[in-house]
């Protein structure tokens, strides 16, 4: 069939070939990739980023410092929010629809026979369209786990795993120790791991030593970050075994481990940035989804693509640091998270919860089925909440529709928060945005 000339029309078709959403392995990607010509690196330097939350906040520190240290600097992510130009960022902008169709079609004529899932193509298409813009760095998020992901098929200068937690089992194993080894797979012989999970699984940790591939721990001697007298110290290591200070930072917007791998990474590069440059990013880098504030219907809505256990953790002690008034949570997530260890973190901090259908996403859990676990989790409250409301509000067909339930159940000034998946976000960004572009996309 001809080529589709729209970018909505190439990702329709890219969604609906593969039989599966994830399905993991490098056979395929390996063949494509030497079809199309693609050198083993698309830069002059390769920064791989895996672990089970906190990559995307590493990276996008990662490109704040190093756009601030005057380096031509590509970013692969995902997945995406608005638009699926977010994944793919040269130089600080996202990519245009005509490149990427353009990428598209290039590997459309070199796959032949090989069937390539959605995440597959489109890793290739930032591939090629990075060794294009001739970067000092590419830097290369994980979609899943890392030793069979798509990305693990270029070898890094560096690469970073930042915490390990419970996701993803059914692909990656029943417990921290089998994940753990499987991010350990973006790691190479002699290639330095940033690590900024402050207790590594020890299967992780004996992986990486077999290998001969030094970790550098945060919390460790010569890699920490503590408390000062004017706000953060942190302590990185020089590739040549020195230790290299930055004293009095602010507070990271973005989780403070994540962006001390950042940081740590350019380190052991040789690229390390300027204190004021550390500094002007960690005031001033956020990202789109991550504990984001937005006014809505003269409410604050915060957005958190949380979708797993330890993340809502997080979330929880965050929205605890700051008490509101009375907190409302719009929640839809997939079917194959731990539904019950996703909202139980945030039962004593939540007190209405608006349960969303994600029409359109098959691996989506229903509403139904989310509101049965709220129950299950918070029996003592089934009746009413704190105020005499009830505290599962209802479920409801899509996030805006739980939002206006919402908005329509709270006061003024009190705070609505969106989350559970990169789905749930997208819609109400999009919302609030005003936006019509594509949501979401492959949710891992």
């Amino acid at each position: 069939m001809p080529n589709p000339q729209r970018l909505a029309d190439w990702l329709a078709l890219l969604e609906r070939r593969h039989p599966v959403a994830i399905e993991l392995g490098l056979d395929r990607i390996a063949r494509v990739a030497a079809r199309l010509g693609l050198r083993r690196r698309p830069a002059a330097k390769v920064i791989t980023v895996a672990g089970t939350n906190g990559k995307g906040s590493c990276v996008a520190v990662l490109e704040a410092l190093l756009q601030a240290g005057g380096r031509r600097v590509g970013c692969y992510t995902s997945p995406h929010l608005l638009a699926y130009n977010e994944r793919i960022r040269i130089a600080g902008q996202a990519v245009t629809d005509a490149a990427l169709c353009e990428a598209f079609a290039r590997i459309e004529a070199a796959r032949g026979d090989i069937r390539l899932t959605y995440f597959e193509t489109g890793t290739l298409a930032a591939l090629l369209l990075m060794e294009a813009a001739v970067l000092e760095v590419a830097v290369l998020e994980v979609g899943m786990g890392g030793r069979l992901d798509a990305v693990n098929v270029i070898d890094p200068d560096v690469a970073v795993i930042t915490a390990i937690d419970l996701d993803h089992q059914a692909w990656l194993g029943p417990d921290r120790d089998s994940i753990g080894v499987e991010k350990a797979g973006i790691a190479r012989p002699g290639v330095p791991v940033v690590c900024g999970d402050p207790d590594p699984p020890a299967a992780m940790c004996r992986s990486l030593e077999a290998l001969g591939a030094p970790m550098l721990l945060l919390g460790s001697a010569d890699f920490r970050l503590t408390p000062g007298a004017a706000g953060v110290d942190l302590s990185c290591r020089t590739s040549e075994g020195a230790r290299l200070c930055y004293g009095e930072l602010p507070e990271p917007r973005l989780p403070a481990a994540a962006a001390a791998c950042a940081v740590q990474a350019l380190v052991t590069l040789d690229l390390a940035p300027e204190p004021q440059q550390v500094a002007a990013a960690f005031r001033q880098t956020q990202l789109a989804g991550r504990f984001q504030r937005l006014r809505y219907r003269d409410r604050e809505l915060i957005l958190d693509v949380a979708h797993n256990p330890a993340a809502a953790a997080l979330l929880a002690a965050r929205l605890s640091a700051e008490p509101a008034t009375r907190i409302h949570a719009v929640a839809g997530a997939l079917a194959d998270k731990d539904l019950q260890g996703l909202v139980a973190p945030l039962m004593a901090t939540v007190d209405h919860w608006y349960c969303s259908d994600l029409p359109a996403v098959p691996r989506a859990a229903p509403a139904a089925r989310l509101a049965e676990v709220l129950y299950t989790v918070d029996r003592g409250n089934r009746v009413a909440g704190a105020d005499g409301g009830n505290r599962v509000a209802g479920h409801f067909a899509d996030p805006t529709a739980a939002l206006a339930a919402a908005v329509r159940a709270s006061r003024p000034g009190e705070r609505i928060l969106v989350f559970g998946s990169f789905h749930t976000v997208a819609s109400v960004l999009a919302l609030v945005a005003d936006g019509d572009g594509p949501a979401g996309g492959d949710d891992r």
